[in-house]
């Protein structure tokens, strides 16, 4: 094997471990993620692309202000992505144009609306989340029946990175108000 024959066995060999471990990335440890729709605007908008973390909940559980990839109940073609409101053990409330939790009022920066329409207070079951989007006055989610609270089991990961587009690529974080709260 001369010497350019073997510098492209090299990059070869080199490329197939880096697609092995990207797959094996992709299927256990992260996904791709797709927004589609305008509930989360202005935080995530249609079309862009996100970084899901699948496995920091096999080792801890969900905080307050987290945005995830969730599997609905309802018949759907795509999962819904939401921030987590509301905890296990949490009162859940909204009145007044304002999300209550646990009697207290949640000062939200990052929603693009004032939330029209009520929600009787419920506490969060056990090993669910009540989960909104940031577009809350366009939003299916925890408010409605089709969504209700959302079992541990269906949620997919949590958002942690968005990379497209380009111009918009950053690290999802918890909004300062609710990290604040965050338990």
């Amino acid at each position: 094997m001369n010497k350019w024959q073997h510098e492209v066995w090299e990059y070869a060999k080199t490329l197939a471990v880096a697609g092995m471990l990207a797959a094996f990335i992709i299927a256990f440890i992260g996904q791709s993620f797709v927004v589609y729709g305008d509930s989360m605007e202005p935080t995530l908008h249609n079309g862009e692309r996100l970084v899901i973390d699948k496995v920091t909940y096999k080792f801890r559980e969900p905080i307050r202000g987290e945005i995830v990839v969730f599997e609905p109940e309802i018949a759907s073609e795509h999962p819904f992505i939401k921030r987590i409101m509301g905890l296990p053990g949490d009162t859940v409330e909204v009145r007044q144009y304002k999300l209550y939790i646990n009697g207290s009022p949640v000062e939200e920066e990052y929603i693009l609306n004032r939330m029209y329409g009520q929600y009787e207070q419920q506490t969060v079951p056990a090993g669910q989340y009540f989960v909104m989007g940031d577009n809350r006055n366009n939003s299916l989610d925890s408010r409605y029946t089709e969504v209700g609270f959302v079992p541990e089991e269906k949620v997919i990961g949590r958002a942690v990175v968005r990379y497209w587009p380009p111009t918009r690529a950053t690290v999802v974080d918890i909004p300062d108000s609710l990290a604040i709260s965050a338990p």
